[in-house]
């Protein structure tokens, strides 16, 4: 006889925290959402008589910010286009320049990133690697960049390893970036209240929490709406075990 075997049941992730689950993510939706602190969330949950410390609010969002990515992208992940557009931008972590890089294809919807502390091709490898395997069953068919030589050294390798036919095209006019030029401009408006973080562990995961709701704004996932209360409808849905 062939043993059956059922998939673990989540954890409830809200379990011990001292406030209930929607004065949690509502907190971290106001700061992942808007350009706002986590003083300025403080505030604004201080207003309507909920009495919170910032440092709590930094500490949600770093818990919660990566659950929300990993379960809207584990259980609503859509397809993406076969054209990316990849480059990197600055953001301040710890008092120096580190590099975001970041992906998004032909219609603006965000393929992945990674933050690094150097822009190398060893980076540039590891970036396109984690994209590829976010897209998991298919990978591009033009990569645009701009005229960094590490795009080009690693896009070649990627290729030798491609057949003929899955070959990459590679197009390096910076013109043609302008795309996620633009969205990198609109991500870091979202960031400039935060003048910088402090470490890249805090960094990633307001990172994954402020990329993931843009992504749910723009109705970038499966049966995601737009508008205000559907997103806070689908984030709400994304925790059926702490209903």
């Amino acid at each position: 006889m062939i043993p059956t075997f059922f998939p673990l049941p989540r954890k409830n992730p809200f379990k011990r925290h001292r406030f209930p689950r929607e004065i949690i993510l509502l907190a971290v939706r106001w700061y992942c959402r808007y350009p706002l602190s986590c003083r300025d969330v403080r505030d604004m949950l201080g207003e309507r008589g909920v009495t919170v410390d910032a440092s709590t609010i930094h500490r949600w969002v770093r818990k919660f910010g990566p659950e929300i990515r990993e379960r809207a992208y584990g259980g609503h992940r859509s397809w993406r286009g076969l054209q990316w557009h990849v480059d990197e931008t600055y953001i301040r972590v710890g008092g120096r320049w580190c590099y975001l890089w970041r992906a998004v294809d032909q219609f603006g919807q965000l393929i992945d990133f990674r933050l690094t502390a150097r822009r190398n091709a060893k980076a540039a490898r590891a970036f396109l690697r984690q994209a590829r395997e976010t897209v998991r069953l298919y990978h591009p068919l033009t990569i645009a960049t701009d005229k960094a030589h590490s795009y080009a050294k690693v896009i070649g390798e990627i290729n030798d390893r491609l057949g003929p036919e899955d070959v990459i095209r590679h197009v390096d006019r910076k013109y043609l970036n302008n795309r996620i030029e633009s969205d990198h401009v609109a991500l870091k408006q979202r960031l400039r209240p935060m003048r910088g973080f402090r470490s890249m562990a805090g960094a990633n995961a307001a990172l994954a929490g402020i990329e993931t709701f843009r992504t749910i704004r723009k109705c970038q996932f499966e049966n995601c709406k737009t508008g205000v209360a559907n997103e806070i409808d689908f984030v709400a849905k994304l925790f059926p075990e702490a209903a």
